[in-house]
């Protein structure tokens, strides 16, 4: 799994931050940085609820993030 991450900064000066292959994964952050490791734990977390659930089948998963 290849996850594409959206970073941008707010007018507030909060960054967002969102993983495009997973809809409604984003997050808010005081830092880019920030924003990036938090949105990096959350898309974890549903990938883990998906396998769980049965979702998602994989023998060997591979998880990756580049941020844009």
């Amino acid at each position: 799994m290849n996850f594409t991450i959206e970073v941008e900064q707010e007018i507030d000066g909060r960054w967002l931050a969102e993983v495009m292959e997973l809809p409604g994964c984003l997050v808010y952050g005081q830092t880019r940085q920030q924003a990036i490791a938090k949105v990096e734990a959350l898309a974890l977390r549903v990938v883990a609820d998906r396998l769980d659930e049965d979702e998602t089948i994989a023998t060997t998963l591979t998880v990756s993030f580049v941020a844009a």
